[in-house]
């Protein structure tokens, strides 16, 4: 496969891991919608154990796999688990475990803050009302940087919960990857703010255009029990 195709699956993959913090100083000018949002009590995870599904496919080399995975989070760092595994070889190995590898690493770094939808990070304006009922916000990052997304986060016109993230990577991750778009979704879950979904089509030279999507099912979220996600069953034949 192209060199380039596990670039940006790599960076969609650490997007997704980053929660979307909003604290941050709010200016006296500040839209009534965009000072819900700043204003929401917003506690960070502490502790997470998720089964995530992984999924990615390009279509020029037919080229696609899946993965189930338990992740789990907490001051001690960032482990996974594979549980269970299909499709391409290459896409399971260079893309999902290197994806997973990354997200460890990146735990206790300072990644999150850099990608927080905060006014350190983002200049807002004016959206407007959606036929789903949520009310948009412009996103313009301040600076190029991979992390951040040119785009719209979509709120909750009544107490600006964050529902989704829409955009393009405001830096694409390399040479080889000249656009990519993605769709964040988000849920307070024990009273936590937490990703629960990522979709992700880029526009790869060579490849053309690859697909990736990232579902989590939590168990336990700081400590507290929050669901019983059970694992798929293989399509392989014994």
């Amino acid at each position: 496969m192209a060199r380039g195709h596990n670039h940006w699956l790599l960076t969609a993959a650490l997007i997704a891991i980053l929660f979307a913090q909003v604290n941050g100083a709010m200016s006296d000018n500040a839209s009534p919608i965009l000072q819900r949002f700043l204003a929401l009590d917003d506690p960070q995870p502490t502790q997470f154990r998720a089964l995530r599904h992984l999924e990615a496919r390009n279509d020029h080399f037919d080229k696609s796999a899946w993965m189930d995975v338990w992740t789990e989070g907490d001051a001690t760092g960032f482990t996974y688990d594979i549980v269970v595994e299909e499709g391409s070889e290459y896409i399971r190995s260079h893309v999902f475990r290197e994806a997973l590898e990354m997200e460890r690493r990146a735990w206790k770094s300072g990644a999150p803050d850099r990608a927080g939808v905060t006014p350190a990070n983002y200049v807002f304006a004016e959206g407007s009302d959606q036929p789903d009922g949520l009310t948009t916000l412009r996103l313009k990052p301040k600076r190029h940087d991979i992390l951040l997304v040119e785009g719209a986060i979509f709120l909750n016109p009544e107490d600006g919960e964050l529902v989704r993230m829409e955009g393009r990577l405001a830096k694409t991750p390399s040479f080889w990857t000249r656009r990519v778009q993605i769709v964040r979704r988000f849920q307070r879950i024990g009273g936590v703010r937490m990703p629960v979904a990522l979709e992700s089509v880029a526009d790869v030279k060579v490849a053309g255009e690859s697909t990736f999507k990232m579902t989590y099912e939590y168990e336990s979220i700081n400590g507290e029990r929050v669901g019983a996600p059970e694992v798929r069953a293989s399509l392989r034949r014994p």
